[in-house]
């Protein structure tokens, strides 16, 4: 059955961290109903096997096919990297996937060099050394895999001297090699965007990729003739898996704002 321009539409993340991409997808979407889905209890992706990644990713789409979604936006770059072909040849939605902002950042580098904090599974994969191959003619990029970042954000750590030192461990080998641009390959990194700028000179631009993807979502739902023509404000709700007390007032502390801006449903599996 085709899907209707009313139905929500999916988000997924190995946890809290695509609900960077989420703020970006209801500020450019403000009338559309999001649903979004934590596989929370399972991350981080970054150092899983991509067989077991997909898994995940399978089971996310089968609670979000029963919500009867119209599009899916994976908003995990590694989730993308290990499993986003498999899930676009199963459906028949727009299923729209990250992947880190190397070009534009390629193209935004005045020296060359850019620097590439991500996780090892995005880091490792195919399809991003396919990505810096291509945009990698005249660039040098610099990758760094950030271990343990993607645990502290999940519980809400944005500013501690724990994630300062662990920051600074992995920013200090691209600050020798003189990047002057930055990419944050990891969705959950947005997050700790003005902890990571405390730590780099003025001069380095951070590049992320939250307002692209929403703004190609907008584009595929307009050409697909799916997008939401209610004039109400849309609902936001939130799943997890998580089993952390926490849970809900870390998502609410992400996500910010009116705490009437969205619903928080509790445990999806």
């Amino acid at each position: 059955m085709a899907p209707s321009q009313n139905n929500p539409i999916g988000v997924i993340d190995s946890g809290v961290g695509g609900i960077s991409v989420l703020k970006c997808i209801r500020a450019h979407l403000p009338h559309e109903n999001l649903i979004y889905v934590a596989d929370s209890k399972f991350a981080p992706y970054g150092e899983k096997a991509n067989e077991e990644i997909t898994r995940r990713v399978l089971t996310a789409f089968d609670f979000l096919n029963k919500q009867e979604v119209k599009s899916v936006v994976v908003a995990c770059n590694t989730a993308t990297a290990a499993s986003i072909q498999i899930v676009r040849d199963k459906f028949n939605y727009p299923i729209i996937g990250m992947e880190p902002a190397v070009k534009p950042a390629s193209l935004m580098s005045k020296n060359k060099v850019v620097g590439v904090l991500a996780t090892s599974g995005t880091l490792l994969s195919a399809k991003f050394s396919a990505l810096l191959e291509h945009h990698g003619n005249d660039i040098h990029f610099i990758t760094q895999p950030c271990f343990g970042l993607v645990e502290l954000v999940e519980q809400g750590d944005l500013e501690s001297s724990a994630l300062t030192a662990l920051l600074k461990k992995y920013i200090d080998p691209l600050l020798k090699e003189d990047i002057d641009t930055l990419v944050l390959g990891c969705t959950h990194y947005s997050f700790i965007k003005p902890a990571i700028q405390k730590l780099m000179p003025d001069h380095i631009k951070i590049v992320e990729t939250g307002d692209a993807v929403a703004n190609y979502l907008n584009h595929v739902l307009i050409e697909k003739h799916l997008l939401n023509e209610n004039t109400a404000l849309g609902t936001t709700d939130f799943w997890t898996n998580s089993l952390d007390q926490n849970a809900g007032n870390v998502i609410a502390k992400l996500w910010g704002g009116d705490p009437k801006s969205f619903n928080y449903k509790g445990l999806w599996i």
